[in-house]
Parts: structure tokens; C-alpha cells; sequence
């Protein structure tokens, strides 16, 4: 299915909160031209919860970056509302990455002296309508954790942690890079289900990069990338409860 005529607006009743359009990103390493993106358009919505599923070097990480005013296209256009990301001076993007974007990596860049809660908190302090750092350790099932340290931690209950730390200041987008991957299935499909609760209950729009192709049954969306284009965009009828996803 085409990215272009794909619009899941009528779903969820709003218009794009994202609009990307003919967007590309050219890396030069010495003489050669790596084409990360060959001319992306795609929309995403208020609300909605978007799997995007490729290999290793399809795109998605620059993608989502790009998304996440991380990094810069080359060329095309990426509009968030009315603030258009490409030519953003650093200050510009620093602001709406600190507003409205939650970031979860594969890693979770705990600080190893610092519990839970004051994990929490150091983005509580720098946001302008943050939840309590409690509050956001409880909607991810960690309120009875909050004073233990990194190191006292189980992977998936710091991956939850990092989960807290991004929507503590209760951004209007999450997103996710690789989120599962350095966990076994049973840890993961625990922050998967912290990454659904977060979704459902606070409206978050979230974009789950991913290679692994069991996660797309939770998406309302499924974008697989491959060679820096969208190869295919597809609906869910029905997201799966991450419980039933078979890794």
C-alpha cells in the first residue's frame, strides 16, 4: 500500500500531527553517497500507535531520528503542526524535542548513582507540564521500585524506568528505538506492555521501530521499510494485547 494515499485520519478524527513529504538523508563517507532515505512521505496522527519493521540499514533509526529532531533530512519536508523540522536552527529543535518528544533507545542510559525516582525526576525539573516522577514510575508498574538504583534493577525494570523518564514530562509524541532489543521475550513483552498503557492512557501518538516482525500485531500501523523507502504500510483491524504476541 502506497504511504501517499494511506490516510488513517478518518480513524482517529485529526489531522497530521507529522506530515512528512519527498524526504531524504544523504551521509558522505569519504567518496561514496550512503542514501539512509530515498524520498519518504508519510503521515502520522494524534493517538496512534505506528510499528515501523525493516533490517538493519532500511531506514528506520534515521527515520526516527529525523522525527525526533535528532538529526536533519537532506532534502523534502518534515512538519510537526505548523513548525517545519528541516532548516530548524539547533535552539529551534532543542525546544521541540524538550516540549513534545519522549525518546526510549535500546539502551537505557540510566545514571547508575541515582534511584529510579531521581532517574525521573531530571526530566521533570526541565519540563514545563511534568507529571510527579511517582506518578510516571506507577503507570509503568514500577511505584514500589522507586528508590532502588540501576544496578538493583532487572533489565526490563530499567528499559521501564527509561519508559518513566520519557513520559514524566508528558510529551505529545514517544518514540522508540529498538525498545525489546536487548531483552529476552518474556522482559520485553513487559515493556511493550508498559509502551501500550502509556499509548491508551495518555493519548501519546508512539512510533515503535523494530526488526522483530511479532511486534507489528500491536500497532495500529505497520511501516516496513527497506533500502531507505517504505515498502508497504498496512492496518491492524485489531491490536494484539503484546501478551499474545509469539516471538
Amino acid at each position: 500500500m502506497n504511504s501517499t494515499n494511506h490516510d488513517p485520519g478518518a480513524a482517529f478524527g485529526n489531522d497530521p500531527i507529522f506530515r512528512m513529504r519527498g524526504v531524504t538523508r544523504e551521509y558522505r563517507v569519504g567518496d561514496n553517497v550512503i542514501h539512509a532515505l530515498r524520498g519518504i512521505d508519510l503521515d502520522l496522527h494524534s493517538g496512534e500507535l505506528v510499528v515501523f519493521l525493516g533490517a538493519s540499514g532500511s531506514g528506520k533509526s534515521t527515520l526516527l531520528n529525523i522525527l525526533g529532531g535528532l538529526d536533519s533530512a537532506t532534502s523534502g519536508s518534515v512538519r510537526y503542526h505548523d513548525l517545519e523540522l528541516c532548516g530548524a536552527g539547533d535552539a529551534a529543535l532543542t525546544d521541540f524535542r524538550r516540549r513534545h518528544v519522549g525518546f526510549v533507545f535500546q539502551f537505557y542510559n540510566l545514571i547508575p548513582s541515582l534511584t529510579a525516582r531521581e532517574n525521573v525526576a531530571i526530566v521533570t525539573e526541565i519540563a514545563t507540564n511534568p507529571m510527579p516522577p511517582e506518578q510516571a514510575l506507577a503507570m509503568v508498574d514500577l511505584g514500589a521500585r522507586a528508590d532502588h538504583f540501576p544496578a538493583q534493577l532487572s533489565g526490563g525494570e530499567q528499559q521501564r524506568v527509561a519508559i518513566a523518564r520519557a513520559i514524566a514530562k508528558q510529551p505529545a509524541v514517544l518514540l522508540c528505538d529498538e525498545p525489546t532489543g536487548a531483552l529476552d521475550s518474556l522482559t520485553g513483552i513487559k515493556v511493550l506492555k508498559a509502551l501500550e498503557h502509556v499509548n491508551e492512557k495518555l493519548g501519546t501518538t508512539t512510533a515503535i521501530i523494530t526488526h522483530n516482525e511479532a511486534i507489528a500485531a500491536m500497532g495500529d500501523r505497520v511501516v516496513r521499510l527497506s533500502d531507505g523507502r517504505i515498502s508497504d504500510v498496512s492496518d491492524n483491524a485489531k491490536r494484539a494485547n503484546p501478551e499474545t504476541l509469539s516471538w
